[in-house]
C-alpha cells in the first residue's frame, strides 16, 4: 500500500505541470507575471529541500549521508544538464519560444531528469510507514506549476503543437508516479544511512536544477522582483512544513 500510495502522490506533483501547460497554453499569461510565478516555485522547493529533504536527511544518516547525497545529487544533474544542453535541451523552461531550435527529444528528456527527484523525494517520505509529507508535495506541486506553465508558454510561440506540448508533460507526470513508486519500492529495506544519501541526493539534485535553470528563466523575466517572489515562495514552504 506505501508504494502505490507513493506513486499517487508522485502523479499528484507530476499533475501540477499539466495545469500549468493548460495555463500557459490557453490563459495568455505576461511573461513578467511568469516569472514571478516561477519565482515562486523555485522559493517553495528550495525551502522543501532544506527542510524536508535534507534535515530528514541528517536526523536519518548524520553529516556524512548528507553531504555525500548532496554533492553526488549536484555533480550527476549537473554533467545530465550539461548533455541535454548541448543535444538541444538548454532552453525547455523558456517561456519566450526558445525551444523552436531544440531538439524534441532531448527537451523531452530535459523534462523528466528535473521532475524525477521530486518524485523520488515523495516516495521516500512514505517509507517505514509514516504519513506523506504535505509539505513536500506542496512544495513539488506548487513549483510545478510555474514550470510547466512557462515552459508550454514557450513551447507555443515556438510553434510545438497543443498535442505535443501536452503529450510531454501528460508522459513526465506518469513518469513522476512512477519514480515515487520506485523510490519508495527499491528502498522499503534499504538502511537508514542509503535512504538518507538517496534523499540529499535528490535535494543536491533539486538545487542545482534550481539554480541553472528555473531561477535563471525568472531573472531574465522578471528582473530583480523575483527575489521577492523567490522569499515568499520559501516563507510558504516553511509555514506549511511546520504547519502540516
Amino acid at each position: 500500500m506505501g508504494a502505490l500510495a507513493a506513486a499517487c502522490w508522485g502523479f499528484v506533483g507530476g499533475a501540477a505541470l499539466i495545469l500549468g501547460a493548460l495555463a500557459g497554453l490557453y490563459l495568455g499569461i505576461p511573461r513578467s507575471a511568469l516569472s514571478l510565478v516561477m519565482a515562486l516555485g523555485a522559493g517553495v522547493l528550495i525551502s522543501s529541500v532544506a527542510f524536508e529533504l535534507t534535515a530528514e536527511s541528517y536526523e536519518r544518516g548524520g553529516f556524512d549521508a548528507v553531504a555525500a547525497g548532496l554533492l553526488c545529487g549536484s555533480l550527476v544533474f549537473f554533467a545530465a544538464d550539461l548533455a541535454v544542453n548541448r543535444w538541444g535541451g538548454r532552453h525547455r523552461k523558456s517561456s519566450r519560444g526558445r525551444q523552436s531550435g531544440g531538439s524534441a527529444a532531448a527537451i523531452a528528456i530535459g523534462a523528466l531528469m528535473d521532475g524525477i527527484p521530486e518524485s523520488a523525494a515523495i516516495g521516500i517520505s512514505l517509507l517505514e510507514g509514516g504519513g506523506i509529507s504535505l509539505a513536500l508535495v506542496a512544495a513539488v506541486f506548487l513549483s510545478n506549476v510555474p514550470e510547466g506553465l512557462s515552459s508550454a508558454a514557450g513551447m507555443r510561440r515556438a510553434g510545438h503543437s497543443t498535442r505535443y506540448v501536452l503529450g510531454l508533460w501528460g508522459g513526465v507526470a506518469v513518469a513522476s508516479a512512477l519514480a515515487a513508486l520506485l523510490g519508495n519500492l527499491f528502498l522499503a529495506e534499504a538502511s537508514e544511512n542509503v535512504v538518507a544519501a538517496i534523499q540529499s541526493f535528490a535535494g543536491g539534485a533539486i538545487l542545482t536544477m534550481l539554480a541553472s535553470t528555473m531561477m535563471p528563466e525568472a531573472y531574465e523575466e522578471g528582473g530583480e522582483s523575483v527575489g521577492l517572489a523567490t522569499a515568499a515562495g520559501f516563507l510558504l514552504a516553511f509555514v506549511l512544513s511546520r504547519t502540516g
